[in-house]
Order: C-alpha cells, then sequence, then structure tokens
C-alpha cells in the first residue's frame, strides 16, 4: 500500500489529525511556560486553554483513528474487494481478498458456499455525520457444505475486525454519545466456489452485499461438471 491510499484509510487520518493537534499542543505549553516567565498571566492562561482544547482533540481523534482500525471509505456503490478462490483439497479452499489500495488478505474456509458479511458505519441521516463518507469493513466469511446432512456453516473472523475497541461494539455500549452513528451488518448470499474462481463483493450504503462471480466463473457454476 503506498503512502496516498494509506492516507485515504480513516484511521491513518485521524491519528495524523491527532499527532498535529498533539504537536500544536506541546507548542502552546511550551508558550505558555514562556509568559509566566515573562509575568504575562493573561496570555498565559488564554494559550494554556488552547493547550488543554488542542489535547483533548489529540484524545478523541486518537480514540476514533484507533476504533477505525480495519475500516475503509465507502464512496459509492461499487466494487469493495476482489475475491479470488483456489482449491487445496476437497472441500477446503483459500481464498484471496485484494483491496483497490494493493492491500490483501487471506483466509481458509471449509465447506462448497461461501459468503461475505460486513459492517458499515455511516451518520444517522439529519446529523452532521450524514454528511461524510461512509465506512465498512470485513466482519465475518461463511462457508457451508452441500446436502441436508451438512454441518453448520463455518464462520471464520476476518483479520481486519479491530477487536472489542471497534467504533461498531462502542456504540452498543455507549448508545447515547454515539447515537449519530447507524451501523449497518451486511450479509451477502451463499455463493458457489470454484477453483480459479474470480468474485466481486459489492457494498451499498445501506448494508446492500453481494458477490457477484466474473463471466468465467458464472459458466462453471452453471455448468455441472464446472466445480
Amino acid at each position: 500500500m503506498n503512502a496516498i491510499e494509506l492516507l485515504r484509510q480513516p484511521a491513518t487520518l485521524l491519528l495524523v489529525l491527532a499527532a498535529v493537534l498533539l504537536l500544536l499542543g506541546l507548542v502552546q505549553l511550551l508558550a505558555v511556560r514562556r509568559c509566566l516567565d515573562a509575568g504575562e498571566r493573561l496570555p498565559a492562561a488564554a494559550r494554556a486553554v488552547a493547550c488543554l482544547v488542542g489535547f483533548a482533540l489529540a484524545v478523541g481523534l486518537g480514540a476514533s483513528g484507533f476504533a477505525l482500525r480495519g475500516y475503509r471509505l465507502l464512496d459509492a456503490d461499487t466494487s469493495v474487494v476482489e475475491v479470488d478462490a483456489h482449491i487445496l483439497s476437497p472441500q477446503h479452499w483459500r481464498l484471496v481478498f485484494a483491496w483497490p489500495d494493493g492491500s490483501s488478505r487471506r483466509a481458509e474456509v471449509v465447506g462448497d458456499d461461501w459468503r461475505a458479511q460486513a459492517v458499515v458505519l455511516a451518520g444517522v441521516p439529519g446529523s452532521w455525520l450524514a454528511r461524510l463518507p461512509a465506512v465498512y469493513r470485513l466482519d465475518r466469511i461463511d462457508a457451508r457444505s452441500d446436502g441436508a446432512a451438512a454441518p453448520q456453516p463455518q464462520t471464520l473472523v476476518v483479520p481486519d475486525a479491530a477487536g472489542s475497541f471497534d467504533l461498531a461494539t462502542l456504540r452498543v455500549q455507549f448508545p447515547s454519545a454515539l447515537g449519530a452513528v447507524a451501523a449497518v451488518h451486511a450479509a451477502g448470499g451463499f455463493v458457489p466456489l470454484v477453483d480459479g474462481g474470480h468474485y466481486s463483493l459489492r457494498l451499498t450504503r445501506g448494508g446492500g452485499l453481494a458477490a457477484q462471480p466474473d463471466d468465467a466463473t458464472a459458466q462453471r457454476i452453471n455448468s455441472p461438471l464446472g466445480r
């Protein structure tokens, strides 16, 4: 991932802004010391207030950045990640996820069909956050086997998940403080796995999620001997 794409990540942008505000706060802190040494109490008080505000904003932005780790901008209804499937052994597959920014992840699943789940965060309509672009992250990968006697679907947590300190989780724990944030848990339909298959995950701001196979993969899915 190049530097430009890295700076487009919500977490990176917020952490950079937090670092800038922290440096500005330190500059103001030094200015407070100089004003006190010169006996200028009123300017020192004003700079002290600016220092405290800067530190408070830095802490808020830094916490928000950590809570948005793994999230990416969702600008429009478009393909957000490309997925390639490779068979390792019967019903044992490796899925390779490639994002437009050049980053990639791998996951191994067991089954015949797969689907993705994602978390979409956006501002509640009418709030100031609604003017900002939505963000998303892949949350889980499900795989299931064919047949009536097949076991329950296997669920695999995607490595991009931020863990317990995640904005979607914090929203549930602190609904009054984060009431302007709307979270949608999107789940697509199951799609058959094909060796060498290529799929495009499309995601909408409203939570619509679908894994669309390319033409060659679709032909093999529809062919009785294609899988």
